[in-house]
């Protein structure tokens, strides 16, 4: 017997914590997020309840938990498009149909009571979460900032009545052999435009410096990216807190016109997909060791957040990204890009430059009700 229940008490809100790190257990190839971070979804002050309506589901078969679900209203996407759409995120499940449909039912049921006719995902409140269904590279360590899944989660969710509405694709990128044409180029483009690359003396002058500009340029150059919303201050202040410990000066870049205003930029972070891989997401001390070590010496960076004015985006800046890439690129064995739109053949074409392998493959859905 399957039945589905609604996240009310202390012990739903564990259960629906921890249902993913069981199911994982002994995968090696799934990283969880960080447990102290994730528990905040059910905190009165989460910074999303601004925004956002949520409601959580856990499913139980016989007397045992089997899945969960949560769906979203994000109302600042749905102002922005002028839609009526729900988003499901953090959908987990054993490899059964029956499960999955009464998890979806419950979801949609929801989303319905309220208006909603479509409903998409995996989505999670803004970009900054987890986002998309892996479909393609089921052998691969997951990134911290995506989510790994079983390869049955897309039979079960096509089950359910949902087709594909986007793809993403994910990438390795390795230094060039030469970067002598490169930095010739960097600097000619610099020249040419009276450019000059931002200077920060530790993160904290950097974060100072520069996160109001990044934050006004993301909203900007993201306006018409797929799922995306604009930056509340709680929003910004989550993202430096979150990630504080994890931007180095070496792994992040800024280039500034004549006028100080950040015309591209890049924040990538160490991989610590490893550090966590095999654990419960809970802050250790051998976990919390682990951690640290790879903050300090990476070998892998894990690419955040990109950015350029649209203004400055046929102008060839381009140009000066890949000089940046290229150096923090000597550091460490390769990069992962993370979600890259399927369609977004510029920064895939951009991504050739290192040798990029598309080595994953993610999806989002869509069904309406």
């Amino acid at each position: 017997m399957i039945t589905v229940k609604l996240v009310r008490t202390a012990r739903d809100r564990r259960e629906f914590l921890n249902f993913p790190l069981k199911l994982y257990k002994g995968c090696p190839y799934f990283v969880p997020p960080l447990y102290g971070d994730e528990k905040k979804i059910f905190s009165k002050n989460y910074v999303y309840n601004d925004t956002c309506e949520a409601e959580y589901f856990l499913a139980e078969k016989d007397g045992k938990t089997a899945g969960r679900i949560s769906a979203i209203i994000q109302r600042a996407h749905n102002e922005k498009t002028g839609e009526r759409r729900a988003r499901f995120t953090r959908f987990d499940s054993v490899d059964d149909q029956n499960v999955a449909s009464a998890l979806f039912a419950a979801a949609e049921d929801w989303a319905r009571e309220r208006g909603i006719d479509t409903v998409c995902g995996p989505l999670g409140f803004s970009d900054l979460e987890r986002e998309g269904l892996l479909i393609d590279g089921f052998d691969r360590l997951s990134t911290f900032e995506e989510q790994y899944n079983y390869s049955y989660y897309q039979k079960l969710i096509e089950g359910c009545g949902y087709e594909k509405e986007v793809d993403w694709v994910e990438s390795m990128i390795y230094a060039p052999e030469d970067t002598g044409d490169i930095e010739r180029s960097v600097e000619f483009l610099l020249k040419r435009y009276r450019l000059r690359i931002g200077e920060a003396k530790n993160t904290a002058d950097f974060i100072k410096k520069y996160a109001d500009g990044i934050f006004e340029l993301l909203d900007r150059s993201y306006e018409r990216i797929y799922g995306t919303v604009p930056f509340t201050e709680g929003m910004k202040k989550m993202m430096i807190d979150n990630f504080r410990i994890m931007i180095k000066t070496d792994y992040v870049g800024v280039v500034l016109d004549e006028n100080d205003r950040i015309v591209c930029f890049a924040v990538c972070f160490p991989s610590i997909a490893g550090a966590l891989a095999g654990t419960t997401g809970r802050l250790t001390p051998p976990t919390l060791m682990k951690l640290l070590r790879a903050v300090k010496r990476p070998d892998v960076l894990d690419f955040g957040l990109m950015g350029v004015d649209p203004d400055w985006e046929n102008r060839g800046v381009s140009g000066i990204f890949i000089g940046a890439i290229a150096e923090m690129l000597k550091k460490v064995d390769h990069a992962e890009t993370n979600l890259n739109l399927e369609d977004n053949y510029s920064i895939r074409n951009f991504w050739k430059h290192f040798g990029a392998v598309e080595h994953k493959r993610r999806r989002c859905f869509v069904k309406k009700i």
